[in-house]
């Protein structure tokens, strides 16, 4: 009986003393230090996770898989994996070449034999492989303002695995799972696929589907990248280790996937199936709303919420993997057990709790029932998301030069530290400028490194539980927005608009800034000579005119106060 899911698959690596040979020769060529998305890209398309993938695809792969998810030789692929690069490396590299590619530490995991360099389309291929070219979206937002401008694509050749200094008996390639999966005997084996801890509801219906597939599980959280703002993998895989001694062991396994996810919905779930097929599983489960990143700019969903289980559906037999229904599990009151939203007993009394209600519980510190969760996964949770009071956090000014900003931030500092209870610093612009910028121009590149230095340090002091104030200018959407996703992974984000007209801010100018600005001597001045974009979803809007700095700085405690993160 032919079982192609437990026979090795091909990987790129090359043998031992070759790749002792190759990284004395790498020495001379052109690097690329990989970004922490491609490191996972790379990982995955050396251990066979992205089999049939040679490499980076060139251009006419990556057209095929925009346009209609298929490379030019027709294979199935939905999602582009490119190597995106800066526009001065690609003046340095032309096709015909080699580039070592290295981790951020510098150690060299491969060598890219280059046989292709374009710049892409970037509106299109948001458009096609996400769906819409709007910044809502992570995957979008990354491609247009993070990711490189050119791309490389060419065959890779393997000399080393990154390093991985955590779970390391948690992480299997490929192989070593059809590996383990022949020695156990396993057959049939069904993935689920999580970028969010577990709860009583997500094991009822993993239990449920390895019965009706009459398979194996393995559960395969992703550890890579995820979108912005979920918990990070640190604690999930702790989570997991919590639930994992609720399975029988000899039908359940758990290993890590250090995949970087797009969050591309339903192309999103066909890729998931095809690196699931890749570790040897036969069966997947497909949630709804399979790999969604949220709401869209008008507040919709990106994408249907079946659309990934129909689109999984028409491929599976040509991906080599069979679908499993997520079902929806509820809890049932009277019986005390859950089931299927669609086999819940006439008249029962039916709880849940959605992950936004779990999120606001954590952080107010309230009740989480057992029937939801288990104690050790809501102490684990609790360990890393204290409830708001005691969690560090950010307020970031942004404003016209002279609106306010830094007087105001100066007389939160002072209410806050009256206060007490946690340490507070004040990132000013002029004093970050002294001591963290002072090699700095006033060019827009330049301008926004400092405010992602600054973004950076205010991201540090909210995880380790102190609050931030920080006064710049910031005129620049994107940037706020970066700054704001560093910080939002460990703590909230207040931005606060000091809405101050320019008119104003131009009447009090103490500097001469504006002035000097009018006279054309300083260029690209916020306000006069270079836009300031206003943002449109801060938490607080303030106007200094005619207001005192009190009252303003009030406004802002009364906001913290709201949102649970100072005590009234």
């Amino acid at each position: 009986m032919s079982m192609p899911n437990l026979v090795p698959i091909p990987e790129l690596y090359v043998s031992y003393d070759s790749a002792q040979k190759l990284k004395i020769e790498a020495g001379n060529l052109p690097s690329w230090d990989l970004t922490a998305r491609q490191i996972c890209d790379l990982e995955l398309l050396m251990n066979g996770g992205f089999h049939p993938l040679k490499g980076f695809m060139g251009q006419a792969d990556y057209d095929g898989v925009v346009s209609k998810m298929r490379m030019a030789d027709g294979t199935l692929w939905p999602i582009p994996i490119t190597l995106d690069i800066s526009e001065k490396f690609a003046e340095t590299v032309e096709p015909g070449q080699d580039v070592a590619l290295r981790d951020a530490e510098g150690v060299i995991l491969a060598i890219l034999s280059v046989t292709d360099k374009w710049v892409p389309d970037k509106a299109l291929e948001a458009e096609r492989v996400f769906g819409a070219d709007d910044l809502a979206h992570p995957a979008v937002n990354y491609l247009h303002h993070q990711a490189g401008k050119v791309y490389l694509g060419g065959p890779i050749t393997g000399i080393q695995q990154p390093v991985h200094y955590d779970f390391k008996a948690r992480r299997d390639t490929p192989n070593e799972l059809r590996a383990f999966f022949r020695k156990m005997g396993w057959r049939r084996v069904v993935a689920f696929q999580t970028r969010n801890p577990l709860h009583r509801a997500h094991q009822e219906l993993t239990f449920r589907a390895a019965r009706e597939a009459q398979a194996n599980l393995i559960i395969h959280p992703v550890v890579g990248m995820t979108k912005p703002g979920d918990i990070d993998h640190f604690t999930r895989v702790r989570c997991y280790e919590a639930v994992l001694g609720q399975y029988p062991a000899a039908t359940t396994t758990m290993s890590l996937l250090n995949l970087a996810m797009r969050m591309a919905g339903p192309r999103e779930a066909l890729w998931h199936g095809i690196i699931r097929r890749n570790h040897g599983c036969t069966h997947m489960i497909v949630g709804r709303d399979h790999a969604g990143p949220g709401k869209n700019s008008a507040g919709k969903d990106f994408y249907d919420p079946y659309a990934a289980q129909e689109l999984f559906k028409e491929h599976a037999t040509e991906i080599g993997i069979e679908m499993v229904d997520f079902k929806q599990m509820v809890y049932v009151q009277e019986k005390a057990q859950y089931y299927p939203i669609d086999e819940v007993p006439d008249g029962s009394t039916v709880l849940d709790i959605s992950g936004t209600e779990l999120r606001r519980r954590l952080r107010e510190g309230l009740e989480i029932p057992e029937w939801f969760s288990f104690p050790n996964v809501v102490e684990e949770l609790r360990r890393t998301s204290p409830a708001r009071s005691k969690q560090g956090f950010t307020v970031f000014f942004t404003g016209l030069s002279g609106s306010g900003k830094s007087t105001i931030a100066n007389a939160l500092m002072v209410k806050l530290m009256e206060m007490g209870g946690r340490p507070v610093t004040l990132l000013d612009g002029d004093v970050v400028r002294k001591h963290l910028s002072s090699e700095l121009g006033f060019s827009k590149e330049h301008r926004d490194l400092n405010i992602k230095r600054i973004g950076y340090v205010a991201s540090e002091i909210t995880k380790n539980g102190g609050i931030a104030i920080c006064a710049p200018i910031a005129p620049y959407t994107a940037t706020r927005r970066a700054v704001r996703e560093m910080i939002e992974a460990f703590g909230a984000f207040i931005e606060v608009h000091v809405a101050t007209r320019i008119e104003e801010c131009e009447r009090r100018d103490r500097k001469g800034l504006y002035k000097l600005a009018r006279e054309g001597k300083i260029k690209e001045f916020t306000g006069i000579s270079d836009p300031y974009e206003a943002p449109t979803t801060a938490e607080l809007v303030v106007d200094t005119e005619n207001v005192d700095v009190d009252h303003c700085a009030h406004q802002v405690l009364l906001k913290l106060e709201q949102m649970g993160l100072i005590k009234g």
